[in-house]
């Protein structure tokens, strides 16, 4: 005889979900309780029985993953993400949402103690905490995330690797931090350059500048260049990408969920707006601070460090439909957890776009060599 069981749920979704759980614990005789736990088994089977395939070609791990804008770009310039770490809850189910196939080690990067081989390892690491000692990084607790990646390539020794991080770091300490980073790379056996890139020339509609560090294992016979930028106002280059471009298709039915929170003296402390015709603002991680709609008037500057909105005409932030678009993902893209929390997720990822250009001479390498070996291969076997 089953027992009856209360239970209280607030969101509409999981009500829903409970009642088809006790649907089929009534079709199976069963209680609510041995229903659920049977589920849960069989949900953690399926995650112990999940196989990496470490011989895809042209494979890629990716570190710090967040919502994944670095993977969708190494996607779209052809190489395979198999595997991925990420801490962040909600940025984890984002993930796991649009890449079904790709393994998902979640949590504490600290706690993973085999990585999968992998052609490419991509990552954007924080450097906060970040300090020196003669020409070495010290020891902070913050800098684990960099010694991580660190430890990552130790383990792997992919043939690439690709890690980006803020403006700021160019000039940490004198530009010595990343002189101290590079520096540990060559020490694992890479060749290493770093640049500061900015988005929206390579067909971003937004100023983004950020700073990328590619390695080339000293035994691959690749120079790896950072490729030219090819949006711009010079001599054959492409004009830029919009907002227009970007979202000026929206109908008022599409732009989804924004920011309401108001204006702050912060906010309110320079320009937000940039008109249709103009690339956005940077898409920063947090909806209170994400640049306005390019509609209605301009903000007008009234003092140092103070700006105004015009009561002549309605203003309102972008919402994260809007930012994710100007960020390049896919339309389709499927975003977990609050509006706040994907904001974050949205302004923390890379422009999928620019992660696709900084990938794309790795992925043609990796294209030709595996065609070459394929080719060879079949040769032999033909004799």
């Amino acid at each position: 005889m089953k027992e009856k069981q209360l239970i209280s749920i607030s969101k509409k979704h999981h009500r829903e979900l409970i009642e088809k759980i006790k649907d089929l614990s009534n079709k199976e005789n069963r209680s609510i309780s041995e229903t659920i736990l049977s589920l849960l088994d069989i949900g953690y089977q399926e995650h112990l029985n999940k196989v990496i395939d470490d011989n895809t070609p042209m494979s890629v791990v990716s570190l710090f993953a967040g919502a994944g804008g670095l993977d969708v770009g190494v996607e779209m310039a052809g190489l395979n993400i198999i595997w991925a770490n990420e801490v962040d809850g909600d940025a984890c189910d984002t993930f796991i949402a649009n890449h079904p196939y790709t393994y998902i080690e979640r949590g504490d990067i600290r706690n993973v103690r085999q990585f999968p081989n992998a052609d490419v390892v991509i990552g954007g690491y924080p450097c906060q905490g970040f300090s020196l000692a003669g020409n070495r990084l010290v020891t902070d607790e913050r800098n684990y995330l960099y010694k991580e990646f660190l430890r990552c390539l130790r383990k792997v020794q992919p043939k690439f690797f690709i890690a980006e991080n803020v403006k700021g770091l160019l000039t940490l300490n004198g530009g010595r931090v990343l002189e101290a980073m590079i520096e540990e790379y060559r020490e694992e056996g890479y060749i290493v350059d770093a640049q500061l890139v900015n988005a929206k020339e390579y067909g971003v509609p937004q100023d983004r500048e950020r700073v990328f560090i590619v390695g080339v294992r000293k035994d691959i016979n690749f120079n790896y260049k950072f490729p030219y930028p090819t949006h711009g106002e010079g001599l054959g280059m492409k004009p830029y990408a919009t907002l227009r471009d970007a979202i000026g298709h929206l109908k008022a039915s599409e732009i989804g969920e924004y920011d309401q929170s108001g204006f702050s003296s912060r906010y309110l402390s320079r320009n937000r707006k940039r008109g249709w015709d103009e690339v956005s603002f940077t898409i920063q991680a947090s909806g209170r601070h994400a640049p306005l709609h390019p509609s209605g008037e301009p903000m007008e500057k009234v003092d140092r460090d103070k700006w105004i909105l015009p009561k002549t005409s309605e203003h309102r932030k972008l919402s994260y439909i809007e930012c994710a678009l100007i960020q390049t993902f896919p339309p389709s893209y499927i975003w977990k957890g609050s509006t706040s929390s994907i904001y974050k997720q949205i302004g923390n990822a890379v422009p999928c776009l620019l992660g696709k250009v900084i990938a794309k001479p790795m992925a043609d390498y990796l294209r030709k060599e595996y065609r070459d070996r394929n080719t060879k291969q079949f040769e032999i076997y033909a004799q």
